[in-house]
């Protein structure tokens, strides 16, 4: 038994990420262990033993396969064997266009389908670290990893700083910024590594509209701290954008939203008394993050507030802000681009601990985990699907793709859902609808979202007939 061990591929953590791991890598043929604490060791959130269990909402958002980015996703891992979303299908609740479950029902099928397969152990116990002599594993244990393991991780990458409070910034679609308020440039015109001098875009304010955004800052309905994060501190250089409000009114433009050292090209001779600056966030260019805006104001709030800036008054939102208690790696410096530890090969991360966000995203990288594992183990080279996919511009996020710049100190490196913006571009789209109108408003952006997952399912099919070994039959 000792000796099988040894040769099985490890995963650790019986999560969604881990859950799918293990069913992908068993579904190639390959023995799987499937590490998990519980019931013997409770977690601050979870309430069964079960595999996959959903510690928050019981919906796996939109399964629209054709204009969404999430349901992009569920049909990409419906093609890839997924045992989740079989698991999720086969336990839908009403919930119009979403893909909700019976939570119970489907954690039960989850764990009956991995207990049954005559490849897969199950060992019920804390992992405080992954052994040296164990051929391959793959850690999938997500933001509420045990101190041990925690521990064993920061041993392992030299990073000192996995559990902590997630400053996250929105984050908005490059296409959805009104150039004619805003405009390129950074402060003094300088120029960073790999910079122009004109890399933020610009967001200005007057001063009645500086002060009516603070007011609103400071009376915006927030969420509050769950009990089990109530305890972790702020980082100093994290404070939301509504704590730093709350200190005064020059605060923040003095702070993030300091105009100096930027010329408004609309209005040159015009001083700005505020600006909000966006950074580009991803190597395409489509996806721009708000500099210093890490936030617990609810997401209604946010979108509500946040428009009333110059320049974002429809601006669409790849991702909200938030702060919050996470365990998660910076991946770019420390995974390779099939889920690798460099310092450590045998060794693969997966799920939420690799910054990716949501219950779709963390099975998705699972799964993918599972096939490079289960191709390797194989004596296959591990294949990464086409960018162009959700699940290949997920795996281009978390390992490389992500723009890793520096502010005040700061990595900007953070959790990310799937979203349209993390998908190349398709430059040559319509532009008239088939009654020879011109597309305007939301009928362009259905064609553009429609001609992105078109490209995704075409692209993955292709991918997947050229794998040697297509996913086993159920």
């Amino acid at each position: 038994m000792a000796s099988i061990q040894k040769q099985a591929i490890h995963v650790v953590g019986g999560g969604l990420a881990g859950s799918e791991a293990a069913w992908q890598i068993a579904q190639r043929g390959v023995p799987v262990v499937l590490h998990e604490m519980r019931p013997k060791m409770r977690t601050d959130a979870h309430e069964t033993g079960d595999f996959a269990e959903l510690v928050c909402s019981n919906s796996l958002r939109s399964d629209d396969k054709e204009k969404n980015a999430v349901g992009l996703l569920h049909e990409e891992m419906r093609r890839l064997g997924s045992l989740v979303i079989r698991s999720a299908d086969a336990n839908q609740v009403p919930a119009g266009g979403a893909l909700a479950v019976d939570r119970y029902e489907f954690a039960s099928a989850v764990t009956k389908a991995l207990t049954e397969h005559p490849l897969i152990s199950i060992i019920r116990e804390e992992v405080g670290r992954v052994q040296d002599d164990i051929r391959s594993a793959i850690v999938a244990t997500g933001p509420l990893t045990s101190p041990n393991l925690a521990d064993s991780i920061r041993n392992l990458t030299g990073d000192a700083s996995l559990a902590f409070f997630d400053a996250i910034a929105p984050i908005v679609h490059r296409d959805s910024i009104d150039m004619s308020k805003a405009w390129f440039q950074s402060r003094y015109d300088k120029a960073g590594p790999g910079g122009t001098g004109a890399d933020y875009i610009n967001c200005p304010m007057d001063k009645a509209q500086y002060e009516a955004f603070i007011a609103a800052l400071v009376a915006g309905d927030k969420t509050s701290f769950k009990d089990w994060e109530a305890s972790t501190p702020y980082f100093d250089g994290c404070l939301p954008i509504e704590v730093m409000a709350e200190r005064g009114v020059e605060t923040l433009r003095h702070g993030p939203m300091k105009p100096f050292g930027l010329t408004n090209p609309h209005n040159p001779a015009v001083k700005s008394y505020a600006v909000v600056q966006l950074r580009q966030d991803n190597k395409l260019g489509t996806l721009f993050n708000m500099v210093g805006f890490q936030t617990k104001l609810k997401h209604g709030e946010q979108t509500r507030i946040f428009r009333t800036i110059p320049g974002l008054e429809n601006a669409e939102f790849a991702r909200l802000g938030g702060l919050h208690r996470n365990t998660f790696l910076n991946s770019p410096k420390l995974l390779d681009g099939t889920l690798r530890l460099k310092a450590k090969p045998q060794l693969r991360f997966a799920g939420q601990i690799t910054g990716c966000e949501g219950y779709v995203e963390s099975a998705a990288v699972g799964l993918m985990a599972g096939r490079f594992a289960a191709a390797e183990w194989l004596g296959e080279e591990p294949r990464v699907p086409p960018h162009t996919t959700a699940h290949g511009a997920l795996i281009a996020y978390i390992t490389g793709d992500h723009i890793d710049m520096v502010d005040s100190g700061t990595a900007s490196y953070q959790p990310m859902n799937i979203n349209f913006g993390l998908l190349p571009p398709i430059h040559e789209l319509p532009t008239h609808g088939p009654d020879g109108k011109k597309l305007r408003g939301p009928d362009k952006a259905n064609v553009k979202k429609m001609a992105l997952c078109a490209r995704a399912l075409a692209d993955l099919d292709r991918w997947l007939a050229a794998q040697a070994h297509p996913v086993a039959a159920e």
